[in-house]
């Protein structure tokens, strides 16, 4: 009973990770289909990377979502961690409850709703003073971050239920201030979750379509939102080969993050 128990798991175990990753392996053996039908194959070709090198569309598209996801990520881990030490190390406090309240918001509020009231928010700041003259760069990332800074918070903030109080006070023992113990004994251990937050934080804003959708204008046109309106016309090859190019990148993000977030590290 006990074997035929263990295979059955190993079968579901087989069927899901197949599920998963099978379409993604034909995704990437299709990106090297010479026939502009991306259902049928035509034969061995790169012809659609060189396409899609070609394509100076696509490429301002992808230009402009990997520098609007490094600099939300990077203002949503800064902001989403002073967040988490204030949620976790100051106690109880008179605004506690809204500020939390607040950061949940966007862990469960629907991306329409989100975009919005972004939108009206920028369309009365506008009206009021005059800035944003136009939506573009600076509110698709004020937009990502937003959203980003939520999920950054709940990583960094696990993190530090686990870190132990005593090394911080030992470091004050030894003589430390309060800024130095942060940056040498505090910080270091926060590493993995930080990484890991805006990680998280990048890839939301790279694939985020919705909002981006309400908080962008005229010349800010980011990559998913290209590709939606290519694929409503019919799915193009290029397509194909630009999504395998993000596979092998996250692939490759994926690897270097496990080599560097090691189980215990930091704790």
């Amino acid at each position: 009973m006990t074997g035929r128990r263990s295979w059955l798991l190993i079968v579901w175990l087989a069927f899901g990770f197949a599920f998963l990753y099978v379409p993604i392996l034909l995704l990437v053996l299709y990106s090297f289909n010479d026939s502009r039908l991306v259902t049928v194959w035509g034969g061995f070709s790169a012809r659609w990377y060189v396409e899609l090198a070609r394509n100076e569309r696509i490429q301002e598209a992808a230009a402009l979502s990997l520098f609007v996801a490094a600099t939300s990520a990077t203002v949503a881990t800064a902001l989403g961690s002073l967040a988490a030490l204030a949620l976790g190390r100051f106690g109880r406090f008179r605004l506690r409850l809204p500020m939390t309240a607040m950061l949940a918001a966007p862990l469960v509020m629907p991306e329409v709703i989100t975009g919005l009231s972004l939108l009206l928010l920028f369309v009365t700041l506008g009206q009021a003073i005059g800035w944003p003259t136009q939506r573009g760069f600076a509110t698709i990332v004020i937009a990502h971050a937003t959203f980003g800074l939520a999920y950054v918070t709940v990583i960094v903030q696990a993190r530090l239920r686990l870190l132990d109080p005593a090394i911080e006070e030992a470091a004050a023992d030894l003589g430390a201030t309060p800024w130095r113990s942060f940056l040498t004994v505090t910080l270091p251990m926060l590493a993995p979750a930080l990484l890991a937050g805006w990680l998280l934080a990048f890839t939301l804003s790279l694939d985020d379509l919705v909002i981006a959708s309400f908080t962008s204008g005229p010349g800010a046109t980011t990559l998913p939102m290209v590709i939606y309106s290519s694929v409503r016309l019919g799915v193009s090859p290029q397509v194909n080969a630009l999504a395998s190019l993000f596979v092998v990148a996250a692939a490759i993000l994926v690897a270097a993050a496990s080599r560097f977030i090691k189980p215990g590290a930091g704790g």
